[in-house]
C-alpha cells in the first residue's frame, strides 16, 4: 500500500509581512500535494478579530471562511482533527491532520514547556486497508532544552501508544535547526527521515563527512532546508517514518510557496513496508 503524505506549517493561514489572509490560496495550494495524509502546525481554529475584518463576503467571496481551518481544508474530500495548543483572548491555534482515511482516535498531547509558548503533539490513529497507522503531528518549542524534554515526551508518546512495531509516521515543525534530535528519535523508536538516504556529492559534504570521521562513501543524514520559504536556509521541518519505505521526498520550492508561508512544505511518496 502506498502512502503520499505531505507536512506544513501554514502560519496560521496569513501572511508573513502584512497579515493578509491566505487561507483560500492554501486550500489550493494543499489539494496541489495530492497527499493521502496531510501534517499541518500553526493552524487557526479560531481567529474572532480576522473573522471580523475578513468574514465579510466581497466579490461572491469571503476570505476568511466561517468554518476552522482545518475544516475547510479537509472539504469532503480528508477527514480531519484538530489539536488546540495556544489559546488566547480572540482565538486559538494548534496542530491538524487532514486524512483520506478514516481517523478512528485522537489524541492531543499537551508538551508546553513554558506558559509563553504552548505546544502539542497531536495523535491520530488511522484505519488504512492493510494496517492501523499511528500519526503524530509536532510543533516543537523555540528553545532548544526545551526541544529535548519535548522530543522525550515524543517518544514515551509513541512507545505508550504504538509498542508493538506497529507504522508511524511523525511529521511537523521541530525548529531543530542544528539536527540535533533526530539521532535520539531513530534510536529510541527505530525511525528514518525522509531525506536519510540522500547523498551529498558536494565538495563541502565530502569535507563535513571527513571532520566527521566518516567514510566519504557513507552520507551523513540531512534533513531538507525548509526556512524561510522565499530563501530556505534551515532545517526546521521533519517527516519521520517506521513501518514504511520511502519511495520518494522533495520540498516545494518557488514563488507560489514562498508567498504562502514562512515554511516550505515538504511531501513524500511512502510504501507500507
Amino acid at each position: 500500500m502506498k502512502i503520499r503524505v505531505a507536512t506544513y506549517n501554514i502560519h496560521k493561514g496569513v501572511s508573513s509581512v502584512r497579515g493578509l489572509p491566505r487561507v483560500h490560496a492554501l486550500k489550493q495550494a494543499i489539494a496541489l500535494f495530492h497527499a493521502d495524509v496531510v501534517f499541518l502546525q500553526e493552524v487557526q481554529g479560531k481567529h474572532d478579530r480576522n473573522a471580523a475584518r475578513y468574514g465579510a463576503e466581497k466579490n461572491g467571496h469571503k476570505h476568511w471562511p466561517e468554518a476552522s481551518q482545518h475544516e475547510f481544508f479537509a472539504g469532503p474530500e480528508h477527514h480531519s482533527a484538530y489539536g488546540m495548543n495556544a489559546v488566547y483572548d480572540h482565538g486559538h491555534h494548534g496542530n491538524a491532520l487532514l486524512s483520506k482515511f478514516p481517523i478512528a482516535s485522537q489524541t492531543n498531547h499537551d508538551v508546553s514547556d513554558h506558559a509563553y509558548e504552548q505546544r502539542g503533539i497531536l495523535h491520530c490513529v488511522l484505519k488504512t486497508p492493510q494496517a492501523d497507522v499511528h500519526c503524530y503531528v509536532v510543533h516543537l518549542g523555540l528553545f532548544e532544552s526545551g526541544r529535548g524534554r519535548q522530543t522525550q515526551a515524543l517518544i514515551d508518546a509513541v512507545m505508550e501508544s504504538a509498542p508493538n512495531g506497529e507504522p508511524v509516521i511523525i511529521a511537523g515543525d521541530f525548529n531543530d535547526w542544528r539536527n540535533t534530535l533526530s539521532d535520539k528519535l531513530r534510536n529510541a523508536l527505530g525511525v528514518v527521515e525522509v531525506f536519510d538516504q540522500r547523498a551529498s556529492n558536494s565538495a563541502l559534504g565530502d569535507l563535513v563527512r571527513t571532520l566527521a570521521r566518516r567514510q566519504t562513501k557513507t552520507p551523513i543524514p540531512v534533513p531538507a532546508r525548509t526556512f524561510p520559504a522565499a530563501l530556505p536556509w534551515f532545517r526546521l521541518d521533519r517527516i519521520y517514518v517506521r513501518g514504511f519505505h520511502v519511495e520518494g521526498a522533495q520540498v516545494m520550492h518557488g514563488t507560489l510557496w514562498a508567498k504562502l508561508s514562512d515554511h516550505a512544505p515538504i511531501v513524500a511518496a511512502l510504501k507500507l513496508a
